[in-house]
């Protein structure tokens, strides 16, 4: 796996190194070069298992070699974006978009950063200038826009992917979301769940019939998990996502019955499109994850699974 990963460190080091080549400064010696590279490298591979900060310390090292490079920019700003440094990490892409405005990895870079800081209005405005570059960001729009509680934009955007055949699993998720949010009923908060924490399954579902409410739902999907009765699981939270299609638990839930049912590519699909629905809740998101890390386990595909170690392990260190 550590051979595996290097390898991965080295073909990304190997992009950048293209970059780099027609970045420097002609007045670079050869020697210059060398400890640029040398440096640049290596904050690559500290990136790669999680050491942000001395990553930083090479990139600072290039830097003094070559102050004007896209690149280092660029790494700066991800590594500081990955310690929650948000304000450095927007000065760096900042000074990368000012030498290549067009550029759709820095681009990415910047909507990430706001993402990060709940400013989806901005991130919205260059997701649109991604989009229009390419459209494969689409889905990506849609989803700002939902963050946003822009629904009118949300569904006009999808409409516009369904009339271009752009439509994707993730599309017809969020298409699922506008349709039924309308039909949601809203009801009085329930002042205390713990009230319903001592009644049986059957009861609570006869409560929840009535008052369709989320918080009953859970504590039925709960005691179901308890009682391991996933079958049960998958069927009542498939049936919830018509109601409450932009709860994350609920994908996260029914990927779990499905994992246990032994069905990992329906658990795959339910799981990647519930995971966009995590704002902000690194707990859930970790649970993702761990529930992906299992569907990938159980399909045997290891390039995937190693994906999903590698993120619930930098999650972790990062919190």
């Amino acid at each position: 796996m550590k051979g595996n990963r290097l390898h991965s460190i080295f073909i990304v080091g190997m992009v950048f190194f293209s970059i780099l080549v027609s970045a420097q400064k002609a007045t670079i010696n050869e020697d210059e070069q060398l400890m640029f590279q040398t440096h640049f490298f290596e904050a690559l591979k500290q990136k790669a298992i999680n050491n942000y900060s001395k990553a930083i310390e090479n990139l600072e090292r290039c830097y003094e070699i070559d102050s004007t490079n896209v690149a280092v920019f660029f790494e700066f700003s991800k590594n500081y974006l990955a310690l929650k440094k948000y304000f450095e990490a927007e000065i760096f892409i900042n000074k990368a978009l000012a030498k290549e405005p067009n550029n759709n990895y820095l681009l990415s870079q910047k909507v990430a950063i706001l993402r990060a800081q709940r400013n989806f209005i901005d991130a919205i405005e260059i997701q649109k200038k991604l989009m229009d570059a390419n459209p494969k960001y689409s889905d990506g729009l849609v989803v700002l826009y939902l963050q946003n509680s822009d629904l009118e934009a949300a569904k006009k955007l999808i409409s516009e992917i369904k009339e271009r055949g752009l439509t994707t699993l993730k599309t017809k998720a969020y298409q699922k979301y506008l349709d039924t949010r309308a039909k949601v009923i809203i009801h009085k908060k329930l002042t205390e769940v713990d009230d319903y924490k001592t009644t049986d399954i059957d009861s609570l579902k006869k409560i929840y019939v009535e008052k369709k409410e989320f918080k009953i739902l859970k504590e039925i999907l709960l005691k179901e998990v308890t009682e391991e009765k996933f079958k049960q699981v998958y069927l009542d939270s498939k049936a919830a996502l018509d109601l409450f299609p932009a709860q994350p638990y609920l994908y996260k839930i029914n990927g779990l019955a499905l994992n246990k049912l032994g069905k990992y590519n329906e658990a795959v699909d339910v799981l990647t499109i519930g995971i966009d629905f995590v704002i902000d809740d690194i707990k859930m998101e970790a649970e993702f994850y761990m529930q992906l890390i299992i569907s990938y386990e159980g399909l045997n595909k290891e390039k995937e699974l190693l994906k999903y170690k590698q993120k619930l392990q930098e999650l972790r260190q990062r919190n």
